[in-house]
C-alpha cells in the first residue's frame, strides 16, 4: 500500500531539486523518496551507535581500528 505526502519546499530548495531532477533525468518523486529513505537510514544508525557505545567501549573499542582487529 502507498501513502501520498505532500511536502511545502523554500522556492530555493525546490529549484534546486527542480535542477537535479532535469540534470539527471528522474523524476522528482524519486529522489525525494531516496533521499528519506537514506536520512532515515542515517538516523537509525547513529541511534544505534550510540545505545551501543558504551557496551563498545567496555568492550575495549575505541578506534576503528580496535573494531578492525576484533573482527580480522
Amino acid at each position: 500500500m502507498r501513502s501520498v505526502l505532500s511536502v511545502s519546499l523554500s522556492k530555493k530548495l525546490a529549484a534546486e531539486l527542480d535542477n537535479l531532477s532535469r540534470e539527471t533525468g528522474r523524476n522528482k518523486s524519486d529522489i525525494v523518496k531516496e533521499s528519506l529513505a537514506e536520512f532515515l537510514w542515517e538516523s537509525r544508525f547513529l541511534r544505534m551507535k550510540k545505545r551501543l557505545k558504551s557496551k563498545a567501549k567496555a568492550s575495549g573499542l575505541v578506534t576503528d581500528e580496535d573494531v578492525f582487529k576484533a573482527i580480522s
